[in-house]
């Protein structure tokens, strides 16, 4: 709706009474596909989810302007100040009832055809929609329980993660260095072939990226492999896809994937390959975290034929990175991070 998209970034304070007799709640109030997103302004977790064309305003002319989800009386209702955010709510309003078909003498096999054709393509693209919306408006603390509910379900498969702490304070640095402050590594005590991103910027490795390997550089690569490949296809939406229409309705309601939906997942993500990215993106995320890919490459082919690219076009073929990974003691120190 053209309406709608003029203002799909804009965001208002608001005040909203969730039921007769409730305490007013401060909320941040935002566009959704079609609905009015109501989020706590500290947390960003979403409220509540109003449908536009249901909205409606109980005191025309007023201020500040209050609004309802419905045309009856209702128990929940919402107040906003500020004047755009109630312009904007007012001209979708008004296009909502521009578009719809004024009375005519239009024929009964017309109609029923149209509405036919309708329910066919909400029923092909709705649930899509919804599932790729769940996972669009999820904020970082929902990605973040999502991601760790996989590790859970990943314990059943692999063991706990390793977490001696000399290893893991090693670990600690390194996930700085690679992903930042928001990322974290995760060591698992098994063979796992590669990298792979969970949601909430977590990325999950094998001891085989670890033990017997001659330093960092190859688990190093895997991970910022993952990780870039996590940034073009979001890894939460994957999970949301996989759990079904019905886990993404829940998920947008309460703000919680169920715990049956994530069952399972951990293992299922284990059975496919590791992604592997953009050869050219890839060299220049390993150019700018000092990785070389050399060592990375050969780790997926040792002959080095499938992957001669990132062998010859290594940003470190010729001088070494300027500061290492790690020192070689604590190389030592994360390599015995799942020793008991």
């Amino acid at each position: 709706m053209t309406a709608l998209t003029q203002f799909d970034r804009l965001e208002a304070p608001g005040v909203w009474r969730p039921a007769p007799g409730a305490r007013l709640r401060d909320v941040v109030v935002a566009f959704g596909d079609a609905t009015l997103i109501l989020r706590d302004p500290r947390s960003d977790e979403p409220l509540s989810h109003w449908s536009l064309p249901a909205v409606t305003r109980l005191n025309p002319g007023q201020t500040p302007a209050i609004f309802a989800p419905g045309d009856a009386a209702q128990d929940e209702v919402l107040e906003i100040e500020d004047r755009l955010m109630v312009q904007a709510i007012e001209k979708i309003h008004t296009a909502i009832a521009a578009s719809r078909p004024r009375r005519g003498r239009l024929r009964g096999g017309l109609i029923w055809s149209v509405a036919g054709l309708a329910a066919l393509a909400a029923l092909l693209w709705l649930p899509g929609a919804v599932m790729s919306h769940a996972a669009r408006i999820a904020p970082p603390a929902q990605r973040n329980a999502v991601g760790l509910a996989i590790l859970g379900d990943l314990r059943q498969t692999t063991g706990a993660p390793c977490d001696r702490a000399s290893g893991a304070a090693v670990l600690d640095r390194l996930s700085a260095r690679l992903l930042g402050p928001d990322g974290r590594i995760v060591v698992l005590p098994a063979t796992i072939r590669g990298a792979r991103a969970l949601p909430g910027r977590m990325v999950i490795i094998g001891d085989d990226m670890i033990a017997g390997q001659p330093g960092p550089e190859v688990a190093a690569g895997h991970v910022l492999a993952a990780d870039l490949s996590a940034a073009a296809a979001d890894p939460l939406a994957g999970v949301v896809r996989r759990a079904g229409i019905s886990a993404a309705l829940r998920m947008l309601v309460s703000g919680n994937l169920p715990a049956e939906a994530v069952a399972g997942q951990g293992s299922a993500l284990l059975l496919g390959p590791a992604p592997r990215p953009d050869d050219e993106a890839l060299l220049e995320r390993m150019r700018e975290a000092g990785v070389s890919s050399q060592p990375y490459a050969r780790s997926i082919d040792p002959t080095g034929e499938t992957v001669l690219t990132l062998i010859e076009a290594d940003p470190y073929r010729a001088s070494a990175p300027p500061q290492p990974l790690l020192s070689a003691g604590e190389w030592v120190q994360l390599q015995q991070i799942c020793a008991r």
